[in-house]
This record gives structure tokens, sequence and C-alpha cells, in this order.
């Protein structure tokens, strides 16, 4: 039950319709028109639930508990939204996540990282949507979601005794997966706000590949999600 209870309530604060309600004036940015947008950078930083997230808003996040696969992940994102309502905008994003490896050079260059599926590591480029809703000036509600593209989990497969069973990974295809997360947090001024922020990665290998026969089968999933820190930067 505890895995359950910090995305529920992320959830139940992003739905609640007292929370709607309390909603009065031009909350989100009275600096626009409705129709204007802007620009943003963010970046999330926090742990990943260590490979436990079966579905969105499951995981183990018991912070008093030590557990073993558990990571340093975090997400780079840009992105431009629009003001359609005295509340709130809505907009498009792009970028990449790390869930198993806190090293941004990994985005742009060839070094090699462990990606293991024993060690949970999962990285890869998104795109989507976004949401923001202004209950008031200095307090938001968000959510987004899109498109995922997994890492390759490129690695050989051993038995218990260590031999090599002829299987590989790192093949191409059955990647393309999707993503999603919400959160609140704190608007310290128009054009840079931090929050909590639950998101959730449904991802898994791509296929994998028989060397004997060359038969070709899905690989093992690696949905992983990521409780942490966001901090955005809107131009």
């Amino acid at each position: 039950m505890k895995h359950y209870l910090v995305p529920a309530a992320l959830a139940a604060a992003l739905f609640a319709p007292s929370a709607f309600a309390q909603s009065a004036g031009d909350t989100y940015r009275p600096d626009l028109q409705v129709g204007q947008g802007n620009g943003f950078v963010a970046g999330s930083l926090g742990r990943t639930d260590g490979g436990t997230a079966g579905r969105f808003g499951t995981g183990d996040f018991n912070v008093f508990e030590s557990r073993d696969g558990r990571k340093t992940g975090y997400s780079l994102t840009g992105g431009y939204r629009w003001k359609l309502g005295d509340s709130w905008g809505l907009g498009l994003e792009g970028g990449y996540a790390d869930l198993g490896n806190l090293r941004v050079r990994n985005a742009f260059s060839s070094d090699q990282i462990n990606q293991r599926e024993s060690s949970n590591a999962l990285r890869g480029w998104l795109a989507g949507g976004n949401a923001r809703f202004n209950i008031t000036p200095e307090w938001y509600l968000g959510a987004r979601g899109g498109y995922f593209r997994a890492s390759d989990n490129n690695a050989d497969y051993f038995n218990s005794f260590r031999e090599q069973l002829g299987i590989e990974s790192g093949r191409t295809d059955g990647r393309n997966s999707w993503y999603a997360g919400v959160g609140t947090g704190w608007n310290a001024s128009e054009n840079f706000s931090v929050g909590v922020h639950y998101d959730y990665y449904r991802a898994k290998s791509g296929t994998v590949r028989d060397r004997a026969t060359g038969i070709e089968f899905d690989g093992p999933k690696r949905s992983t999600a990521l409780l942490g820190v966001t901090a955005e930067y809107a131009f």
C-alpha cells in the first residue's frame, strides 16, 4: 500500500474538484493574453523505484527502506506552452530521460554505460504534451505525457551457471512506448517554478534474438517511475 501513496496523493491534488473551485481571476501568467505562449526548459532529478512499477501509479518509493536497484535518475526537456484560459496553459515538449546513470554526457556521446537488465539501466528520448493549471498565482498543478523511445538494453543473457544462452538483445524493434506524469509545486515568479513530480516511463528493451535460430521475441520490460524535484524556467 505504501507504494501507491505518493503518486496517488499527487493525482488527487491534480484532479480534486475542490482544488479547481478555488481558482479565481487571472492566475496563469497574467503577463500573457489568452492565445499567447512562451518557451520553457525544465529538469527533474530524483530516485527511481528500482524497476518495480508495473503500471502508472505503482512502484517502491519507501524512502525509509534501502533497496537494491533503486537509481538516481533525471530528465531534461524543453518546449512551448500556450495560455488557453485565465488559469491554465497547454503545450508541447521534447527531451531526454536517463533513469539509471547520472551523467548528462550520455545524451551527447557514445560512451558505454551499463545497460544490463539486472541493473535496470534505462534511458531514452521523449516527445509529448504538457499542461499547467494554476490554483493560485503561486500554486500550480501539472500533467504531462507522450511518446518514449527506450534504450536497447544491449546485453547477452546467461543462465544461473553463467553460461551464455545464445540470446542477445540490442535489437531496434519494439522499443516504442509512452510516458506520463503528474505533479504540483510553487511558482516562485512568473518565470521560475519548482515542485514535486511523479513520472512513469513504460518501456521494454526491444526484441531479443536467438542467435542459433534467428527467432526474435519481446525483451524484458523495464518500466520505471521517477519521483523527484522538477524545476522549470519559462522565457
